[in-house]
């Protein structure tokens, strides 16, 4: 049966457990400026196999609603329930949601939770009310939600340009990480917003990436303003190099096995938060988009 023309008899149908995996930037430079204020960037993606995970059943009467709370919020600001919504626009779906989101992942960490939320939403909901949107179409409705939407669409590791919206998939090797949280909250757009941030970095060539002598252009900017994060990288440098994600707070560490990981998550000063993780080859959902 057409999900679009559902028997309101029939019983509920329910994906739980969808994985909204944390991404990590390995590097992330910022080539330049568009004339509309937005960055130019190159970065490489990856995904973890850690993350926030989300319930969804499905609803006859079109409506849309988170079952929970989350703190800091509200559910009309949720990207989650604007993604269900701006599916729903695209479709002409007349099919609801109930959505429920176990929040993992930390707010202003620099690892994609709301993106990644709000691209599980597309993808689980693509499935769930069978619209079979591309992952291309799909793609386009999360770039109008966040930057980093697309990317977790996407859902493979990639060497991202523009402003993240332009993928190549990356052949890389699996890996664990450690990842430390040091308990700051950071604004993405205090961030590319303020003066010390460099932006003319050469850009590089997909060839050259595994080479290249590359960096998290904003870590200078977050450091300067947030000396926890610098505290963080300088202990996790210890034991490995150390770089942070995105806009940050959140900083990572390549690690030898998942033993070590364990230990240096043991170690970790109590004030923070750390947590191992493995890489991600695809999303969870990679088939709910064609």
């Amino acid at each position: 049966m057409d999900a679009h023309t559902l028997n309101p008899a029939s019983p509920p149908l329910r994906l739980t457990g969808c994985l909204a995996p944390a991404k990590l930037n390995l590097f992330l430079h910022v080539v330049g400026r568009r004339a509309d204020g937005y960055h130019l960037l190159q970065t490489a993606f990856r995904m973890l196999d850690w993350g926030d995970t989300l319930d969804f059943a499905l609803r006859t009467d079109g409506l849309i609603r988170r079952s929970n709370d989350l703190e800091g919020v509200p559910a009309e600001q949720d990207l989650v329930i604007r993604a269900a919504r701006r599916l729903q626009e695209a479709t002409g779906c007349r099919l609801g949601a109930d959505i429920t989101v176990h929040k993992v992942l930390p707010m202003g960490g620099g690892l994609g939770g709301g993106s990644s939320d709000a691209a599980t939403t597309l993808l689980a909901l693509n499935q769930l009310w069978n619209t079979r949107l591309s992952r291309q179409a799909l793609q386009d409705i999360g770039l109008a939600l966040g930057a980093d939407v697309p990317f977790f669409v996407y859902g493979r590791d990639a060497f991202a340009e523009g402003v993240g919206e332009h993928f190549q998939p990356l052949q890389l090797a699996p890996a664990c990480y450690v990842v430390i949280f040091p308990g700051v909250h950071i604004s993405t757009v205090d961030i590319f917003s303020s003066k010390e941030l460099t932006r003319n970095t050469d850009p590089i060539k997909i060839a050259d990436f595994a080479a290249s002598s590359t960096r998290n252009d904003l870590q200078p900017v977050a450091c300067s303003h947030y000396p926890e994060v610098e505290r963080a990288i300088e202990w996790l440098e210890q034991f490995s190099p150390a770089r942070m994600t995105g806009s940050g707070a959140c900083v990572f560490a390549e690690v030898a096995s998942e033993d070590e990981a364990k230990r240096i998550v043991s170690e970790c000063p109590a004030s923070w938060k750390a947590w191992q993780a493995k890489s991600l080859a695809k999303h969870p959902l990679y088939e709910s988009a064609a």
